[in-house]
């Protein structure tokens, strides 16, 4: 029971930095480029995530509105897509070498996070035949897919402006 509610604390401080910091990194133009790439990845997000609760692949034991969700909302809607802005502005100009190994940089961080995430807290069970390599390659390629998206956006808007 104690560390359940430490957990939803330390949820609850996880969201608040996260709008906090919000505005900060939708500074940079174009603004509406990041709007999207956050809506995009935050409902592909829940999507996903709502089949693999759903096939009890994972498990979020401690999760904000437990009784409506069982997703992790705070990662879903708000830390990946926070941090998938970050890395489409990182990766902003680069050419595909550059945003591959760029990916990397993002992606090892997030993993290891979720590997001490499942081994030491409830914030995340892997069910099944879940493993490590296939949050690894989820994320990578969700970026990709994130970033292909807003590429393909970028491409059209030029279009119709000529």
């Amino acid at each position: 029971m104690k560390s359940k509610l430490l957990g939803q604390r330390f949820l609850r401080f996880i969201l608040v930095a996260v709008i906090v910091f919000m505005p900060i990194i939708l500074k940079k133009r174009p603004i509406k480029d990041w709007i999207i790439v956050y809506l995009f990845n935050a409902v592909t997000n829940g999507f996903i995530d709502n089949i693999l609760t759903s096939l009890n692949i994972v498990k979020y034991p401690v999760r904000l509105l437990p009784k409506l969700f069982d997703i992790s909302l705070v990662f879903d809607f708000f830390v990946y897509p926070f941090i998938t802005i970050i890395f489409n502005q990182f990766t902003d100009k680069d050419k595909p070498f550059a945003i591959a190994y760029k990916l990397f940089l993002f992606a090892i961080p997030m993993l290891m996070i979720e590997l001490w995430a499942e081994k030491k807290t409830s914030f995340i069970k892997w069910k099944k035949d879940w493993s490590w390599y296939h949050t690894f390659f989820g994320i990578i390629l969700k970026s990709l897919l994130t970033r292909l998206v807003i590429g393909a956006i970028r491409k059209v808007d030029v279009y119709q402006k000529t």
